[in-house]
């Protein structure tokens, strides 16, 4: 069920990943490679341990300092990938507020790049098509947003979702992030630390 992508995508959250490989003898093992050692570290102590797929996995420093790229012709399946040029990285620019926002997994996603005429129905249901129960739901409140019909002040662009379980965040986090609102606009997710 794991792919390099699905693999890049949640260790992406506490740092910018390079490689995925995914051992083409041994597939439930995978080597994931960082931009940087405390990025390793931080998807370490928060991943380690985590249920996903149906299965706890763990999360250890690998002994190889690189992911090797298959030679030519070397038989792959599409399991060894190079996301160094990546446009889905968290972390390139400096002093990037997702500096700030790394939390363990949590049953609670924050979203972010939300344009404004997506209503919470439509989140609602993109995540209900992909298989997920939305437990609870809020966009962000703002001071300086404009004031909609029923006098809320709201900021559509951030909202948190509150899904039954971590295990259920987690694979909803893999599925959505990147996921497409709009011709300009991309899902951002993370994990949050607040509560609905």
């Amino acid at each position: 069920m794991a792919s390099p992508e699905a693999l890049f995508t949640l260790f992406g959250v506490y740092g910018d990943v390079t490689r995925v490989k995914i051992l083409f003898n041994k597939k439930d093992n995978a080597l994931v490679q960082m931009a940087e050692p405390h990025q390793a570290n931080l998807a370490l102590s928060h991943l380690d341990k985590v249920k996903v797929w149906g299965r706890q996995i763990r999360v250890m420093p690998s002994k190889h300092q690189v992911v090797q790229m298959p030679k030519e012709g070397q038989p792959d399946a599409g399991l060894t990938k190079d996301f160094t040029n990546s446009p889905l990285h968290r972390f390139k620019k400096p002093g990037s507020k997702n500096y700030q926002n790394i939390y363990p997994p949590s049953a609670t996603l924050h979203l972010s790049n939300i344009p404004p005429h997506v209503t919470e129905q439509d989140i609602r249901q993109a995540f209900e098509v992909a298989g997920f129960d939305v437990k609870n739901f809020k966009f962000f409140p703002k001071r300086d947003a404009i004031e909609g019909d029923n006098g809320q002040r709201r900021d559509h662009r951030m909202a948190l979702v509150q899904l039954s379980n971590v295990e259920d965040a987690v694979m909803a986090l893999i599925k959505m992030h990147n996921y497409q609102l709009s011709d300009a606009n991309h899902l951002r997710v993370s994990f949050s630390k607040s509560t609905i």
